[in-house]
């Protein structure tokens, strides 16, 4: 396997595509997480099937968010997407996030290139209200059975947040 943050790196952040490598594909209760150390995806952990993440679930290379992992990315697509493969996202918005009181942001993005919708979604305000609840509720809860209210969604916030709170994490790899 590749080590993707050698490989690759953030993509065209001002242009809004970047480069993301998918961790878990939507529908699934494993937490996989990409092992920086050993360039391996891992199995952290089994969550309760009811906690099935409503979308697929990864991160951009070479970048570095506060709690000191990559910075996370929700990527919408109608299917799962298979843990490992890499892909061209549209960023269309950010999820304020705070995960046991550290900053852990959320890039909310959709394939560059998705024929099926004819690349319909291009900020937050396209995508159904009811999708953005349920992305609110899970992870205001999906660590309820552990530890119960040591997830807050703080805000949803447009493209420009987005570009910005990933540049800031481009900046943290590069200082790493």
């Amino acid at each position: 396997m590749a080590d993707f943050n050698k490989i690759l790196d953030a993509g065209d952040v001002d242009g809004g595509i970047i480069n993301v490598v998918v961790e878990i594909p939507a529908g699934s209760s494993h937490k996989i997480e990409w092992n920086r150390e050993l360039a391996v995806f891992e199995l952290d952990r089994i969550d309760p099937q009811i906690f099935a993440k409503p979308c697929n679930y990864g991160f951009i290379p070479q970048t570095l968010d506060e709690d000191g992992d990559e910075l996370d990315v929700l990527l919408l697509t109608e299917q799962p997407l298979p843990t490992g493969i890499f892909l061209k996202a549209k960023v269309i918005g950010v999820m304020k996030f705070v995960d046991d009181g550290e900053v852990d942001d959320k890039i909310v993005v959709v394939p560059a290139d998705d024929r099926d919708t004819g690349n319909a979604y291009n900020t937050l305000a396209d995508l159904p209200k009811q999708l953005i609840n349920q992305l609110e509720y899970h992870f205001s809860h999906y660590k309820d059975l552990k530890k119960p209210g040591s997830t807050v969604v703080e805000s949803w916030d447009d493209v420009a947040e987005a570009k910005e709170v990933i540049k800031k994490s481009i900046q943290r790899w590069k200082d790493l």
